[in-house]
């Protein structure tokens, strides 16, 4: 399957992350299924970043999307007792701008988080989560120095300031393998029969295999507040981030 794909609908936001209205045909539709579109902006969720929220405009009409399934498919769930436009329809797609542009700039600011925790402590992911502005990152930190907290934060900043570009490209798996460190995560998450890989780039200081989707500089992520650190025991570390 191509990285710009799921199952029949071709996937917008893998290309272009800045894509918020689109029109589309319905595929297939079902209340309690969903929703399958030939053409979709909509991020399906994964990697800790939730799906996207918003609409569907069509013949006057208007469906709320709350959120994505995915299956043999790519599945746009309706809120309870919103209309379902049959198959064929001519949609008008369109996301909510706010709650994405949020959780792209959390995301980019985990992946300064992630580039600068593994350069200056060797530590790799072992978790994470996020919703817009916030997120926790789960690190392996077997020692962890009595500044840890302030240090990470000042060095994160110091990248984020440094208008660093982000660059998304996609390589065949061998090509991708050979980028040292590509996976940041403490198990590999890759499927084995994946064929093309999707590299996240922040230039100079994180390669990262990532689905997800970013903004264009990590000057546009804004700053990062490490909230708390937390130890869950036997080198499991916690950060609490904010973004502002």
């Amino acid at each position: 399957m191509s990285s710009d794909a799921h199952g029949h609908t071709h996937r917008l936001d893998l290309a272009d992350a800045t894509v918020r209205e689109w029109d589309a045909t319905v595929l297939a539709a079902d209340p309690e299924q969903g929703i399958v579109l030939d053409r979709s902006a909509f991020y399906p969720g994964g990697g800790g970043q939730p799906p996207d929220e918003g609409v569907l405009l069509w013949g006057g009409v208007r469906t709320r999307i709350a959120g994505t399934r995915k299956g043999d498919e790519l599945y746009l769930i309706p809120v309870e007792g919103d209309p379902v436009p049959p198959p064929g329809t001519a949609v008008r797609g369109a996301l909510d701008d706010e709650r994405r542009t949020q959780l792209m700039r959390t995301h980019s600011g985990l992946h300064v988080l992630t580039g600068v925790v593994f350069r200056d402590f060797g530590a790799l992911v072992t978790g994470g989560n996020m919703e817009p502005l916030t997120a926790r990152m789960d690190f392996d930190l077997a020692e962890v120095p009595a500044d840890f907290k302030d240090r990470v934060a000042e060095a994160v900043n110091v990248e984020i300031a440094a208008d660093r570009p982000i660059e998304v490209r996609t390589l065949p798996r061998d090509e991708a393998f050979a980028i040292p460190d590509v996976i940041r995560t403490a198990t590999n998450l890759l499927p084995p029969d994946i064929e093309v890989v999707r590299i996240v780039d922040i230039v100079g200081l994180d390669t990262q295999a990532d689905g997800g989707t970013h903004v264009a500089s990590t000057a546009m992520v804004g700053r990062v507040e490490v909230v708390k650190m937390e130890n869950k025991g036997r080198g499991f570390r916690r950060l609490r981030v904010r973004i502002v």
